[in-house]
């Protein structure tokens, strides 16, 4: 006859516990028993008061256990309920992880299998219904996750770090950029926009700003020198940068139809700036840095966007446009 050691039979009934019930799953202890059997043999010895104490040890020391009590002639039933994460929110993290462009697949398969092993078996194959992870747009980088593990510890310590950087070329074959030299940056802060992460430092060369996608970078390095805490916005620099093109920051004023008051929300917040023009139009003032990824969020508004000022701006959005009716001329 098998015996259990008695603070590994406490464990074992954990684990059913938290693997077995929810809230639309219970076990009578005739079923705890039998798993019991399943997991160490038919001849294990376990009676029901072994378990019934043990069941009261674990609520005694605020593991979870509801109880359904007995009604006629039916067996009381027992299950943990309480989670960490409800499902909703689960599967909110398990649509984030699928959409993140800069995680592989096999890394997401991989996420996605520990976030299912917050919940029970049974409401983990719900997370696992109708997860489709297109490879296409995945990142096939194996640097990403040891890149920012080394980042966000340099950040938490406030560590000067250096790494290459690099693009694709047109044969798609990947360039480190500036010969292969390094690139020595004060890293600020790391941030996810346009589904990839990028990382916002102060490059020593430059003497300015800039965000680097962390998926471009190789090598990374934490530097023994440190420098001292210093202030920066990371919701304001990721607001006023357009599809993450770097530039220099200037007011500028755009006139949009009332359309687009959702879109102009949903990119600045209800606190932005917006002014009735007529009855059609608003116009939207912020700061913004002037680059070629500002252009090309203006032109996505066709002829419901038209810039006021600066005049430079408003001249480099009228010559694209040009250039653009150029290519469709007969």
């Amino acid at each position: 006859m098998t015996r259990i050691d008695n603070k590994e039979r406490l464990l074992r009934l954990m684990t059913i516990f938290s693997q077995e019930t929810d809230e639309d799953h219970e076990l009578s202890l005739d079923e705890i028993i039998h798993r019991f059997q399943q997991i160490y043999g038919p001849d294990v010895k376990l009676n029901k008061n072994s378990l019934k104490d043990d069941i009261n040890h674990l609520i005694n020391h605020s593991f979870d256990v509801t109880i359904n009590q007995e009604k006629d002639g039916l067996p009381k039933y027992y299950s943990h309920q309480y989670r960490l994460f409800e499902l909703y929110e689960l599967r909110m993290l398990v649509d984030a992880v699928v959409s993140a462009k800069f995680i592989t697949k096999q890394e997401t398969r991989q996420l996605i299998g520990k976030i299912r092993k917050l919940t029970s078996n049974h409401q983990g194959k719900k997370l696992q219904n109708e997860i489709q992870v297109d490879s296409s747009i995945k990142s096939e980088s194996p640097y990403i996750r040891l890149a920012i593990h080394d980042l966000h510890q340099a950040i938490s310590e406030r560590r000067v770090i250096t790494f290459q950087y690099g693009r694709y070329d047109i044969d798609k074959n990947f360039n480190l950029s500036h010969e292969g030299s390094l690139y020595k940056v004060k890293p600020y802060a790391l941030t996810w926009a346009n589904d990839f992460y990028y990382l916002i430092a102060y490059y020593y060369e430059a003497g300015e700003i800039r965000h680097y996608r962390v998926d471009r970078l190789r090598n990374v390095s934490i530097l023994e020198e440190s420098f001292p805490y210093e202030s920066f916005d990371v919701s304001k620099y990721v607001q006023s940068t357009f599809q993450m093109f770097a530039g220099d920051e200037e007011w500028i004023k755009v006139k949009f139809h009332n359309g687009l008051i959702n879109v102009i929300i949903d990119k600045f917040g209800k606190e932005a700036d917006i002014r009735k023009y007529d009855d059609e139009h608003f116009i939207l003032s912020t700061k913004a840095r002037i680059s070629g990824g500002l252009v090309n969020w203006i032109l996505n508004f066709g002829s419901q966007a038209k810039v006021i000022s600066p005049n430079s701006l408003f001249q480099t959005v009228k010559e694209e446009v040009t250039k653009m009716n150029n290519l469709y001329e007969y």
